[in-house]
């Protein structure tokens, strides 16, 4: 709990107990999760509580937001040391689309996607959709 803590002081955030909470439970995830996940693991905590958490775990670089296509957004931890910099943080995600689960790739990096003058790139999502290692059996 203390390397959290230091964590969040690190990133100016102010320490509670539902942010530790919240903090453990994804980093006990090795995929992303979407708000209604964290909400039944939470389920006699305030959604406004959560949901802010998160909102402020993303703005400080806690968690980034992933976009597998399915409509419902999706939360994973951060690398150690990620800022979320379009330019140097970006990995692939990875969504099965026989049991619904995504997961960061982290060691599969995105390189640096150059747009045409005058373009201004604000986010980049690249998700490879298939079957994952569990679901296939290899």
């Amino acid at each position: 709990m203390e390397r959290i803590e230091q964590l969040l002081e690190s990133r100016g955030i102010r320490i509670t107990a539902m942010r530790l909470l919240i903090y453990k439970f994804l980093a006990e995830k090795e995929i992303a999760v979407t708000l209604s996940d964290i909400e039944n693991a939470f389920d006699k905590a305030d959604r406004t509580t959560l949901y802010r958490t998160i909102k402020t775990f993303e703005e400080k670089d806690i968690v980034h937001q992933i976009d597998d296509g399915t409509g419902i957004t999706k939360y994973a931890l951060c690398e150690q040391g990620c800022s979320c910099d379009i330019k140097t943080d970006l990995h692939l995600h990875f969504h099965c689309t026989n049991c619904g689960e995504t997961v960061c790739l982290t060691d599969h990096k995105i390189p640096q996607i150059k747009v045409p003058k005058g373009f201004i790139s604000e986010n980049v999502n690249l998700v490879v959709k298939g079957i994952c290692d569990k679901c296939s059996g290899k």
